[in-house]
């Protein structure tokens, strides 16, 4: 009889953290190259033509940072969420919400006010946006015991439909010949670009400062022990009389906030308009969760992170093209990362052993 015992590991180095990341990378590749024959395609191509799309030229290095700036921006909130066990899966929808305020503020008062200070005013209505997305499961979570994974995944939903039904119904734009969307953002409220790209660089300015000044936020601030100690050891956070409602708000209208960061990114320097959901945010709210699983919930890691997976988003566009694979191709690229990132996390903080009994 063969008998499966865990054990917990302790005094993990990080030479052994980077060594296991680099071998689920290797082990996701491997199952990603079995999945790529399965669909009739040469793996060592496919794979070549993700990275050479993305990585191989200028376009597709300045498209690669475009999609990295919501990456990055979600990517640091979460990580804060994270480490406190507070399984934020709704950052879609504080994305979003952040798009929404932040349209409303730009429309509503773009044409009276100059753009130094209406630039700052959609940044701020995108970071409440955002946050009172993100606060909403924090109450029911702490104050009711509602699951968060379950209700930040619903408002993500209710927020798509919310966006949906403004921009089919009373946002909906003169401007537009007909089709949903808003009218356009007025030119005090539009970012700039880095010339020849898409990248807006107030927003890829404001992504590195939030990897920044989060990560001491996490490791050298009281709040950030706080949030720690909550995620590490619930009944100790008790004990020492940690305020679990206090902490749970600022963490989630943080991570909600940066969120509605990246959706004021996408209306303001990307689209110019508050359009279809699927338009504004190309699921970079899941993608990002993978983000900060790479980052080891480091927020400075997830630029670097963030930058990886934005360029698997462009090299699939590109192996749709060369290949003909279809779109949802990049979804299991990125599902398959994250299932062996997970699987590679809990082998580091655990021991398998095999048991053998006669019986």
């Amino acid at each position: 009889m063969i008998k499966i015992k865990t054990t917990d590991r302790y005094n993990i180095t990080t030479f052994r953290s980077f060594m296991t990341n680099i071998f689920s990378l290797l082990a996701a590749l491997m199952a990603i190259s079995i999945i790529f024959l399965i669909a009739g395609a040469n793996p060592i191509f496919a794979i070549t033509e993700i990275f050479s799309g993305s990585f191989g030229s200028l376009y597709g290095f300045k498209e690669t940072i475009t999609k990295a700036i919501p990456l990055i921006l979600i990517g640091t909130g979460l990580t804060l969420a994270f480490r406190a066990k507070f399984w934020n899966i709704g950052a879609e929808g504080q994305m979003l919400m952040g798009a929404i305020f932040a349209t409303w503020v730009g429309i509503s008062f773009g044409e009276a006010l100059p753009s130094y200070i209406i630039v700052p005013l959609i940044f701020l209505a995108g970071f409440l946006g955002g946050a009172l997305w993100g606060i909403i499961p924090a109450i029911l979570k702490i104050k009711y015991s509602i699951n968060e994974v379950i209700s930040t995944l619903m408002l993500n939903y209710i927020c798509a439909e919310f966006l949906t039904m403004l921009i089919v119904g009373p946002w909906k734009g003169k401007a537009r010949f007909g089709f949903p969307g808003t009218n356009n953002l007025p030119d005090s409220a539009i970012l700039g670009l880095i010339p020849g790209s898409r990248i807006h660089y107030a927003t890829l300015i404001l992504a590195i400062i939030c990897a920044i000044v989060l990560c001491v936020v996490i490791y050298k601030t009281r709040f950030g022990y706080e949030a720690r100690v909550v995620g590490e050891n619930p009944d100790a956070a008790r004990y020492a009389g940690i305020n679990f409602l206090k902490t749970g708000l600022i963490l989630m209208a943080i991570s909600g906030g940066v969120a509605g960061f990246a959706g004021v990114g996408e209306v303001a320097g990307i689209h110019h308009y508050l359009g279809y959901p699927a338009s504004i945010s190309s699921g970079y709210g899941f993608t990002a969760i993978i983000v900060a699983w790479l980052a080891k919930l480091n927020p400075l890691y997830t630029v670097i992170s963030g930058i990886f997976f934005a360029g698997i988003l462009v090299g699939g566009d590109a192996i749709q093209i060369s290949l003909g694979l279809p779109a949802a191709t990049v979804g299991i690229v990125n599902g398959t990362l994250l299932i062996f990132l997970i699987m590679g996390d809990y082998f580091l903080n655990h021991k398998v052993t095999l048991q053998f009994s006669n019986k």
